[in-house]
């Protein structure tokens, strides 16, 4: 094996290792024996487990994001809805281990990215879309932040039931969610007001 490949593949292993175990339960020992190398093989080509790790949370970041705004290409508002639905959707059912990864928490989240902060980066992206269509409703486009994060966040939960339940299929998943999220948009209030005596 090249350099290359010997490091991809420890990738390889290293991915499933975390998706199963997590990343305490996950040893240096381990991987270099389901890699069939030595452990300095693995401390030669990322410093120790918590550099592999940091280069695998990466790389499904960055796979995660490219499919949600790779998926967003325009059309109704509602689609734009139905199309960061089912990128996500996608993207847990054929990246299921590198889901799994980047809803747990590690030790080295902090250096690496966490779930909430890539679930950030994709409501950026759809905030620009909803800040305009507040602004040609009158609303305040100053929200749009706010409910982005709340229709990403939705989504991404939701995801998280669906991996372990796997059922109903994706696309009904989706059409109840864009249903949940479009018809509660369509009826949205200006100013809304809450009605209960609690004010704060």
């Amino acid at each position: 094996m090249t350099g290359k490949e010997r490091r991809e593949q420890l990738l390889d292993v290293g991915r499933v290792l975390f998706a199963e175990r997590g990343y305490d339960g996950t040893s240096v020992e381990e991987i270099a024996h389901k890699a069939g190398v030595s452990k300095p093989v693995v401390y030669e080509h990322f410093g120790g487990k918590e550099g592999l790790y940091a280069v695998v949370v990466d790389r499904e970041m960055h796979r995660l994001l490219d499919m949600v705004t790779g998926a967003l290409t325009g059309g109704h508002p509602r689609e734009l809805l139905e199309q960061a639905a089912f990128a996500l959707l996608d993207y847990i059912e054929q990246h299921t281990d590198g889901f799994r990864i980047l809803v747990r928490d590690s030790p080295v989240a902090q250096s690496t990215g966490t779930f909430a902060s890539l679930i950030g980066d994709i409501a950026t992206q759809v905030e620009d879309i909803l800040g305009q269509e507040f602004e040609q409703r009158g609303f305040d486009p100053g929200l749009a932040p706010l409910y982005a994060q709340a229709l990403v966040g939705m989504v991404a939960l939701t995801g998280q039931w669906w991996l372990e339940v796997q059922r109903p299929g994706k696309a009904e998943v989706a059409a109840h969610l864009v249903n949940l999220s479009w018809n509660g948009l369509s009826g949205l209030e200006p100013a809304p007001r809450l009605i209960g005596h609690r004010r704060s």
